[in-house]
């Protein structure tokens, strides 16, 4: 579902993600683990074709990210922490609004909102304008907006980041499920906890580079380490003392 190929995004004397190569199958959750800084959001606001690449290729769902870059765009879905919603809009009216650019018809997108309504519980959130919503309500809806159109790779990047329990919960459970035998996920993030949860494999990025990836139970193998936490401290450990 998405290639990565020798990926370089320079922006003046830094060198934000370097030479990163991965690849992401069809039903996985594939999580970015790093701390800020890393190039997480880099790599995901160049995959999602928000900037060019400075060198190197990568495809989503066989569209390059270059050439393809329109069609790319129809068959993705970004969630982040920071996505803003339009205050006098309720739910409903953000997601027909967005559901129209898609070139879904009124009855389809009805149909959209009620399968999205029993997964993320939107409830109240479609009648209430979103300036009353909370953080996350907001979210909810974000979420919602980002996967209207039934995209192949949904691109999460800390999309739980300020959420109440509840809200995370919905997030996550999401997340969980979404993957299938034509859908992906990427997942970035620095909560262990939510790797461990979600994620089939994952890709440690530090400096902008890819520095270890596999299962989480390959990685604590790897580093003999009694968590996550643990092993990601004790890879970046190895690989600044290589």
């Amino acid at each position: 579902m998405v290639e990565v190929n020798n990926l370089t995004k320079q922006f003046k004397n830094l060198k934000a993600v370097d030479n990163l190569s991965f690849k992401v199958n069809s039903g996985e959750v594939y999580g970015l683990l790093g701390a800020n800084g890393a190039g997480k959001t880099t790599t995901l606001r160049t995959l999602a074709t928000l900037i060019g690449p400075t060198a190197g290729r990568a495809t989503i769902n066989g569209l390059d990210i270059v050439k393809d870059s329109e069609q790319i765009r129809q068959n993705i879905g970004v969630v982040n922490g920071g996505m803003g919603l339009y205050d006098r809009l309720n739910g409903k009216e953000i997601l027909h609004y967005f559901g129209k650019f898609y070139g879904m018809s009124s009855s389809k997108i009805d149909a959209r909102i009620k399968e999205l309504d029993d997964l993320l519980d939107l409830g109240d959130t479609l009648h209430r304008r979103s300036s009353e919503f909370s953080t996350g309500m907001k979210q909810k809806v974000v979420v919602a907006r980002a996967v209207l159109h039934d995209p192949a790779v949904i691109f999460f990047d800390e999309a739980t980041s300020g959420l109440d329990v509840m809200a995370r919960r919905n997030v996550i459970n999401f997340v969980k499920n979404y993957p299938s035998s034509n859908k992906a996920v990427i997942y970035s993030t620095h909560v262990m906890s939510e790797v461990e949860e979600l994620c089939d494999r994952v890709g440690i990025i530090h400096k902008g580079k890819m520095i270890a990836e596999g299962s989480v139970a390959e990685l604590l193998e790897k580093t003999n380490a009694k968590n996550l936490e643990l092993a990601f401290f004790e890879l970046i450990d190895d690989w600044t003392r290589a």
